[in-house]
């Protein structure tokens, strides 16, 4: 959720060598100052290539301190994306179902490149995670960016077998598992907020993205877009809240920075095993669950969906998924829509 970048930004294909700015973020991802000679015999490159790819990570959202003397340090950045962190924190079990992990350093969109894959067999996955997306995106075209180091961008795409029943409520279930997820790293008093949002204390943490490839009378194949805030850094925090948005990260809800290769294959094994089960039992599993967690239930509410607007008292959710908005006219029910908290 940070600000645009400015500049153009290399990518990585697989195999290829990481482009300069990931091998400086990489070496700076311990927390502590180096200084650009250091850098540059390190990485074998100049002083002034280093000084470059310092000021492209600023760019990027990237909180970069730079004292005379001492060099250069990422106050906030966590351990760099690795897929062979990911997959040794992955559950033994769930190895051979997560048939490929990738790790990128900016691409536009994680979704929209599994998008532009073959479907994965049934009952399998493929994940990819980037440390910067350009045209990260939220629900309804909304922008989602985030600054290298500070946040988890992952999707996983997964083909049913049979397309499941409470197919709509999907981004409920894969809420759920985020949230149980997020417990087994130590997160308390997380909510959710119909019909994609993760919050803390009212702040959001994340998001869910759902996009559907199915083809007439094929398997249904999902591809699921998580994002998460990790360590944005107070300075980064109160900037967004400037633009109206209240957000939150894991290292302020557990008061430490979390290993980001073992957040991310907590959420990958966590929506493995859920979407196996809501393939065969739907929403049911998860709905008490989810209704344990909804920060909207009996508060005053307006809604705004493709079927209208409404205004009224959050009523939860019903067996398929959908928000019961309870009106001067009766209660009114919505399978989709943007809902914010009324002040009264």
């Amino acid at each position: 959720m940070a600000r645009a970048s400015r500049a153009a930004h290399a990518r990585r294909t697989p195999g290829a060598k990481a482009p300069l700015i990931a091998q400086v973020f990489a070496a700076l991802a311990d927390g502590r100052f180096h200084s650009g000679e250091e850098l540059a015999g390190k990485l074998g490159v100049s002083r002034s290539a280093v000084w470059k790819a310092a000021g492209a990570l600023r760019e990027l959202g990237a909180t970069l301190h730079a004292v005379r003397n001492r060099g250069y340090r990422l106050p906030q950045s966590g351990e760099p994306l690795d897929e062979s962190k990911i997959r040794e924190h992955l559950p033994r079990e769930l190895r051979e179902r997560i048939v490929s992990i990738q790790t990128t350093w900016s691409i536009p969109s994680t979704n929209t490149v599994l998008l532009a894959r073959q479907n994965p067999k049934g009952g399998t996955s493929e994940v990819l995670l980037a440390e910067h997306q350009s045209a990260g995106r939220g629900r309804r075209g909304r922008t989602w960016l985030a600054p290298p180091g500070g946040a988890i961008c992952l999707s996983l795409s997964w083909t049913f077998h049979e397309s499941p029943q409470d197919f709509g409520a999907l981004g409920l279930v894969i809420g759920v598992c985020t949230l149980r997820a997020l417990k087994e790293q130590g997160v308390k008093h997380a909510s959710l907020k119909w019909p994609n949002d993760l919050l803390i204390a009212e702040k959001k943490l994340g998001g869910v993205l759902i996009e559907l490839r199915a083809e007439s009378g094929g398997p249904a194949c999902v591809v699921i877009g998580i994002g998460l805030n990790v360590a944005l850094g107070a300075e980064l925090l109160k900037e967004i809240a400037q633009t109206g948005t209240a957000a939150t990260d894991l290292a302020s809800a557990l008061g430490r920075t979390p290993s980001r290769n073992a957040v991310a294959a907590e959420v990958i094994a966590a929506c493995a095993r859920g979407l196996t089960e809501f393939e065969v039992h739907g929403l049911k599993p998860f709905i008490e669950e989810w209704r344990a967690a909804d920060m909207l239930r009996g508060r005053p509410v307006n809604v705004s969906a493709a079927e209208g607007t409404a205004k009224g008292l959050a009523r939860g959710i019903d067996l398929h998924g959908a928000l019961l908005i309870e009106t001067a006219q009766g209660v009114r029910r919505f399978v989709s829509g943007d809902v914010t908290v009324r002040a009264d």
